[in-house]
């Protein structure tokens, strides 16, 4: 399967458990406050967050009322181009070189492994890359970088584990800067959103980047784990707090029955998403597309 058509194959599991709601939803209800208030909660089942669900719904209610349409297919494809529109309300940041992109996350997300994806892609893209393996207190977590470094042919900038995270960054970024790479891709350890000291050691290895590498375009994607539903909104209002986050890196979407929540994260928040994680292979990250999630969903 080509990098097309991914997105909308991980999201089997969300588009058979929305699609079944649905039918079931127009073969019980005729076009009125039931049909609406019972799609407003298929929206919330499946983890769109409450004011996203009634603000596309009521924007469905209006269209379909004002054109006096009672059409099945049309009301859905009118959903479909609803949803969209609020996906694309955050636009994804263009990524232009040389650059620096810092994965910031709780424990678990995928980080690591989502490095290694990300070097693999700007590696099939033509483009240079080092990675620098700022986690320094996971245990095995540069042992693990190395591996995915070495899969995706890319350099590697590393300390001793419980060193100095920022050392880490200065030293990649001098790295960097000397041999003119176009991509300097910065792990970090995951950290629960609620330690405050923790976040602060990230707004420290922000400051890093910004004083030692102004010619670059700094960029802060958040990794998130599709599986955590709910949840992810919180973690991105507090990580966004910490770094001012320029996107969202979802991983596990194929593991995931409950995709909802991304519409939130860009209607909401108007963070966008910026790749997608779709299996376990080092191709398995494709940029993300919201005709194609949205297409999946339903």
């Amino acid at each position: 399967m080509g990098i097309f058509g991914k997105i909308k194959n991980a999201l089997k599991k969300t588009k058979d458990g929305v699609a079944l709601k649905m039918r079931q939803l127009f073969l019980k209800n005729k076009l009125g406050d039931a049909f609406y208030d019972e799609l407003e909660e298929i929206l919330i089942s499946s983890d769109v967050g409450v004011a996203t669900a009634e603000d596309v719904v009521e924007q469905v209610k209006e269209e379909a009322i004002g054109n006096k349409v009672k059409d099945e297919q049309y009301v859905t494809d009118l959903l479909k181009d609803i949803l969209e529109d609020t996906l694309n309300e955050a636009p994804v940041p263009e990524i232009s070189y040389p650059c620096v992109i810092m994965l910031v996350g709780v424990n678990g997300a995928g980080k690591t492994t989502t490095i290694g994806k990300i070097a693999n892609y700007f590696v099939s893209q033509k483009k240079s890359v080092t990675v620098a393996a700022a986690d320094t207190f996971r245990a095995a977590a540069i042992d693990q970088l190395n591996v995915w470094a070495d899969r995706a042919k890319v350099r590697i900038v590393k300390h001793e584990e419980g060193s100095d995270p920022s050392a880490v960054v200065f030293d990649a970024v001098s790295s960097a800067k000397a041999r003119n790479t176009d991509v300097l891709l910065i792990d970090t350890a995951g950290r629960l959103h609620v330690k405050e000291n923790l976040m602060k050691e990230l707004s420290k290895m922000d400051r890093v980047v910004l004083r030692e590498y102004p010619e670059a375009k700094f960029y802060k994607f958040l990794v998130l784990d599709a599986t955590t539903g709910q949840n992810a909104a919180s973690q991105a209002r507090l990580f966004n707090e910490a770094v001012s986050l320029d996107g969202i890196v979802l991983t596990k979407l194929d593991g995931t029955a409950k995709g909802g929540f991304v519409f939130s994260l860009c209607g909401e928040l108007k963070i966008p998403v910026v790749f997608a994680g779709v299996g376990e292979k080092i191709d398995d990250l494709v940029p993300f597309d919201a005709e194609e999630f949205v297409e999946g969903f339903f």
